[in-house]
C-alpha cells in the first residue's frame, strides 16, 4: 500500500481510513498484551510450556503461515488492481485472498479437532489456555477479515480496497508473531 500525499500539508499520511488504523492499533495492542502475558507465564513454568508445546504441529502451522501470507500478498495485489481501475481483477484477487483465509480456518479447525481428540483443552495446562485464547481470537479476526474483504469486493473502490487490505495485513502480522512464539520458541 502506498502512502497518500496531502498537498495542503506537504506530508505523507497513512493509506486508507483513520478509524481503521485506530482499530488496527488497538487490536495489535490487545494481541501484544496477550503475547506478553503468555511469555510471562512461560517464564514461571518453562519445562511445562516446553512439554505442552510438543503437542503442537509446527509443520501444519507453518503451512498455515504460508497460506495466510500468500493471502496477504493477494490482498496487496488487489489494492494495486483497484488503483488501476481493474474492478474484475480486484474482485478476483479479493476472492482468492478470502478463499485462502477459509483454508487457514479449515487447517486451524483440524488442529483444534486433533487437540480435542487427544483430550487437550483449556484446562490441560496454562500453555493451552493461552494457545486457545490467542489462536482463537486470531481466528475470529480471520473471519472478520473475510467478511471485510467480501464487503470491499462488493464496493471495490481504491479507498475501500486499501482499508480492507490494511485490516487483512494486520491479521497476517498477528499470525506472523503468534506462529514463532507459540509453535517454535
Amino acid at each position: 500500500m502506498s502512502t497518500q500525499t496531502h498537498p495542503e500539508q506537504g506530508i505523507d499520511a497513512l493509506p486508507g481510513d483513520l478509524m481503521m488504523w485506530v482499530l488496527i492499533v488497538s487490536e495489535l495492542l490487545v494481541f501484544g498484551a496477550g503475547l506478553a502475558a503468555f511469555m510471562a507465564m512461560r517464564l514461571t513454568d518453562p519445562g511445562g510450556f516446553a512439554e505442552a508445546q510438543t503437542h503442537l504441529n509446527a509443520t501444519t502451522a507453518g503451512i498455515n503461515t504460508v497460506v495466510l501470507v500468500t493471502s496477504g500478498w493477494l490482498a496487496a495485489m488487489a489494492v494495486r488492481s483497484s488503483e488501476l481501475g481493474d474492478v474484475l481483477r480486484t474482485r478476483l484477487l479479493l476472492t482468492a485472498a478470502s478463499v485462502l483465509g477459509v483454508v487457514f480456518l479449515v487447517i486451524k479447525w483440524a488442529e483444534y479437532a486433533s487437540k480435542a481428540a487427544q483430550g487437550i483443552d483449556f484446562e490441560t495446562h496454562t500453555f493451552f489456555l493461552f494457545y486457545y485464547m490467542l489462536t482463537g481470537f486470531h481466528a475470529m479476526h480471520v473471519i472478520a477479515g473475510i467478511v471485510i474483504l467480501a464487503l470491499v469486493g462488493w464496493k471495490c473502490t481504491p479507498r475501500n480496497t486499501e482499508v480492507g487490505a490494511a485490516f487483512w495485513h494486520m491479521v497476517d502480522l498477528v499470525w506472523v508473531l503468534l506462529f514463532p512464539i507459540i509453535y517454535l520458541l
